[in-house]
């Protein structure tokens, strides 16, 4: 039986009939976990009864859910106490962590030079600035001073055009919603103007003032769980209260569209992108010149990728993913910008374009081939000059501008470190400005290659393998494998102090890059989306199944990870493939494909996923793999698993987690342990302060090792 028959055939756990048994499941695992609050909700979807007894657990804020997310973390925490080698792991995870690092060099309006740099165990990378790079500099914000626990991160910083004001943005815990404030930029003053409730937004300077996006002010309680809807532009005047901001485009027949405004540095025109309900975008404008001007339709779907690059002599410069599956950059005339005026300026190529940025007199266009970074030099005709030639194999970020002539980047990879560099444009070289030294590591000892793996309907499939030169394949090393596979998102190379840990001790880590992502453009996206979700779990099988069959390991030594869309694959697989793995570790994921919809952006991601209200067809097709509703309760044996969630990720709600943790411990799945890790003041990841990283990565490697029966050297 193929994996797609044996999966379309699997019958859901969680129908109406069947929820006596679910709630009386005896469990021969030896742990006692608590008990959830339930109920006897039961939900009709096209004539498919669905109980869903952990109902009550969606309500996070309720007396009885704090008292179970209390009593699980007691347990939790009292199972990796017992491990003896946690405390060693959580020192040497301190030790790798405590290295300089810095972000790529930019050059601002007001002409210094920034960048973002850590000089070990900040809880937060602070921001400085420099009138030359190479010359001391100066803080210019430092987040952590905004928060005792260096839970408030730093999330943006935009400057208006002339240079004088910086708005920055920052998110609490974790939390998707973001503040907006304006400092004085030459003195660093903070200024009065204060923005809340913005989300998915930074500020796109006009005049004295700025775009931002945000949603009406939440209900009180419900800041965190509650569906958010109409998503508005507004103007702010700086100096003046938010009440006074003006309302500049709202669409409240389609409330669950995203707006997003863009203004290139000309400040002439406004652009306007949605998304939401497609793939891509849709995208107006309008010339802020002419005062009551109207908006002009450049793109009126959302079914392809569309990102307005800048506006240069009358002419607008676009990415698009429409007419070309691996993007092509066109140009229009301001006057007529509509899709049939376009005019290819870079035709789409072999690799995906995944960035674009110009300087006075080219662009710098990055494309990714086989989930590997190349950067190229265009004329402002579209003519390819050069290649940037990168140090190796692995993931580059470029920053120019049209102000001035310098062009940054930073390169990174398995094993390489993020460092920078400068370009020079004329005669194509690359000189390295900035390195981290990590003490006590030998990166020379270490390789990575990629593979190219066969997946259940014949796809092949890229994989990177990351391991100690001359690892003996005989089957029992440990081995991460992590994947992803959605959203058009690439899994390329980057580095991990952290993960140097799991490399030292021995360990095999594994990335595939599934269908469901972008590494070979949308027609790899779309092939992991909606009805053919199930490519994406196939894939992860047969990565797993090419680390066993090749000798890197074996199930006892295999442990899956994955974060968000991630966490879904990690649950779905282990429903239907519990044989694979030791050890699996979900991280926020998506674990109830019938109502995830229903929270804050939820209902964004219905086209990747579509959604149970869609029809019957999509209902069974979500219900045959959603992780919650299709747990084993027959006695099968599944891996030990440790779930990780935050109490103020609204994003995926927590409540995603709660339910399935609650499932699985009620369920018969034999004796392995299934525990759930709830971070608080915590969010989906972002911004998470550096001391929260290093023990929730010493209690995962602690987990995988000990259920692998692997004591570790944390020397």
């Amino acid at each position: 039986m193929s994996f797609i028959t044996f999966f379309m055939n699997r019958k859901p756990i969680f129908t109406a009939s069947m929820a006596s048994v679910i709630l009386a499941a005896c469990s021969t695992q030896t742990t006692t976990y608590p008990k959830a609050p339930t109920d006897v909700t039961v939900d009709n979807y096209f004539g498919t009864e669905v109980a869903d007894p952990y109902r009550p657990l969606e309500n996070d804020t309720a007396e009885a859910t704090l008292e179970w997310v209390k009593a699980e973390n007691k347990i939790t925490q009292d199972y990796l106490s017992k491990i003896p080698f946690r405390d060693d792991l959580r020192r040497r995870l301190t030790d790798l962590s405590n290295y300089g690092r810095r972000g790529c060099y930019w050059r601002d309006n007001d002409g210094m030079y920034y960048f973002y740099e850590n000089d070990g165990l900040r809880n937060q990378s602070v921001l400085y600035r420099t009138a030359q790079i190479g010359d001391s500099a100066e803080v210019f914000l430092d987040p952590n001073t905004l928060s005792a626990d260096g839970t408030v991160a730093l999330t943006g910083t935009s400057q208006s055009n002339d240079g004088r004001y910086t708005a920055y943005t920052i998110s609490r815990n974790g939390s998707d919603w973001t503040e907006i404030y304006v400092m004085d930029t030459k003195s660093g003053q903070l200024l009065s103007d204060h923005i809340e409730w913005a989300k998915f937004t930074g500020a796109q300077w006009q005049g004295d003032g700025f775009y931002y996006s945000a949603y009406p002010r939440p209900e009180k309680g419900k800041e965190f769980s509650n569906a958010n809807e109409n998503h508005q532009i507004y103007y702010h005047k700086i100096g003046t209260p938010q009440s006074a901001d003006r309302l500049i485009y709202e669409d409240p027949e389609h409330p669950l569209h995203f707006h997003s405004a863009y203004v290139p540095e000309s400040e002439d025109y406004l652009f306007v992108i949605g998304s939401g309900e497609g793939f891509g975008e849709s995208l107006m404008m309008k010339d802020l010149r002419t005062p009551g001007s109207d908006w002009s339709v450049i793109e009126p779907s959302q079914d392809y990728e569309i990102s307005p690059l800048g506006v240069i002599d009358g002419k607008i410069y676009l990415l698009t993913s429409a007419d070309a599956e691996r993007y092509r950059i066109v140009t229009a005339d301001v006057k007529a910008p509509q899709r049939e005026n376009w005019k290819d300026l870079v035709p789409q190529q072999e690799g995906v374009i995944s960035g674009v940025s110009f300087t006075p007199g080219h662009m710098i266009v990055t494309f990714e081939k086989d989930a590997n970074s190349h950067a190229y030099v265009y004329d402002l005709d579209g003519k390819q000059i050069n290649e940037i030639q990168l140090p190796a194999p692995g993931s580059v970020g470029i920053w120019s501008s049209r102000r001035y002539p310098e062009v940054f980047y930073s390169f990174t990879s398995f094993t390489y470190p993020s460092a920078i560099f400068s370009y020079d444009t004329a005669a194509n070289t690359s000189t390295m400005l900035w390195e981290p030294e990590i003490k006590g590591v030998d990166l020379n000892g270490y390789e990575t290659r990629q593979v190219f793996y066969t997946s259940a309907d014949g796809t092949k499939v890229p994989m990177f393998i990351t391991c100690k030169k001359g690892t003996e394949l005989n089957g029992k090393n440990p081995t991460l494998l992590y994947g992803y596979g959605g959203f058009n998102i690439s899994l390329t190379p980057s580095f991990s102090a952290m993960r140097m840990l799991w490399l030292e001790n021995g360990g095999v880590y594994a990335i595939a890059n599934l269908r469901g992502g972008g590494e070979y453009g949308e027609p790899w996206h779309k092939a992991g989306t909606k009805q053919q979700k199930m490519n994406v779990f196939n894939d992860f099988i047969a990565a797993a199944e090419y680390l066993i069959d090749n000798g890197y390991t074996s199930p006892e030594y295999l442990a899956i990870q994955g974060g968000s869309n991630g966490g879904l694959l990690v649950g779905a697989t282990v429903n239907l493939r519990p044989d694979l793995f030791k050890v699996a570790i979900p991280q926020v994921g998506v674990m109830d494909m019938m109502r995830y919809h229903l929270f804050t952006i939820g209902w964004n991601w219905a086209s990747d996923y579509g959604t149970s209200a869609d029809s019957k067809e999509m209902a069974d097709y979500l219900l045959s793999y959603s992780p919650i509703h299709n747990i084993s309760n027959d006695g099968t044996p599944y891996p030990a698993i440790m779930i990780t969630t935050a109490d103020h990720d609204d994003r995926v709600v927590p409540a995603h987690s709660f339910k399935y943790a609650a499932t699985l411990q009620a369920a018969d799945t034999g004796n392995a342990p299934k525990l759930i890790r709830i971070e608080s003041n915590a969010g989906h990841g972002s911004g998470k302060p550096m001391s929260k990283t290093i023990d929730e990565n010493a209690d995962i490697y602690s987990f995988i090792f000990h259920n692998m029966g692997i004591t570790p050297n944390a020397e």
